[in-house]
């Protein structure tokens, strides 16, 4: 009878526990309605908005508060990382957590290096999903287990090409992206907005500092890599 009672207190204080409140920064509608499906029907979470614009996240922000912010690095015109910054400039106090397709290493370094304080792919479980928000919300860091597998294979890996990979710039890291799904530099340069020369200036370089020949050597790379 006491275990029973001790049962029902405990649950009345988890119902009465405040909610996590999150709010996603995306542009991916169809991503973030599905998690924020996902997150509303757990108890401990509420998404309190599903913004793509900065100034509007830090107005909302403001207005009902924010426990964590969900960042999608590859936003158009400004990306995730320029937006980590503002966040943490305008609410100092933001935990934020990168939210991205790519599962390179240094989008993770950069993301940090801006200010988040966790890292998850969208190749990730809905489960690691929410031990990354109850983890940084607690106050520590939380970096996805595909990332921490793409940082031990670059430790094991015999030839330095990982190290390679994160001297490419967000916005190369970008055209890869295009590329590996065969879009074409007109195509490529439709989905960022930039012009055709300067997304042939950015294939130039990625191929420079990763000492390929050519585009065909570089999806064999990225294939051969797992990337």
């Amino acid at each position: 009878m006491i275990a029973a009672l001790e049962d029902t207190v405990t649950t009345k204080q988890a119902a009465t526990m405040d909610k996590i409140n999150v709010m996603f920064i995306d542009d991916h509608r169809m991503v973030t309605n599905a998690l924020t499906g996902l997150l509303n029907n757990d108890q401990r979470f509420q998404v309190i908005g599903e913004i793509s614009d900065v100034e509007e996240a830090i107005y909302l922000a403001k207005l009902n508060g924010c426990d964590i912010f969900l960042v999608e690095v590859n936003l158009k015109p400004v990306s995730g990382i320029e937006i980590t910054k503002a966040l943490r400039k305008f609410l100092p106090g933001s935990k934020i957590i990168g939210l991205s397709v790519f599962s390179l290493p240094g989008y993770a370094k950069k993301m940090i290096q801006a200010g988040a304080k966790g890292y998850v792919t969208k190749n990730s479980s809905c489960a690691e999903l929410v031990e990354a928000i109850l983890e940084v919300h607690l106050g520590t860091k939380y970096i996805c287990r595909e990332i921490c597998d793409m940082v031990a294979k670059e430790y094991l890996e015999p030839e330095d090409v990982f190290s390679d990979i994160n001297k490419l710039t967000t916005r190369e890291l970008d055209i890869i992206h295009y590329i590996k799904v065969g879009y074409s530099s007109k195509e490529i340069a439709i989905q960022t907005g930039l012009s055709i020369k300067t997304v042939e200036v950015h294939r130039y370089n990625i191929l420079r500092k990763l000492n390929l020949r050519n585009a065909a050597s570089l999806v064999n790379f990225i294939n051969q890599k797992g990337l």
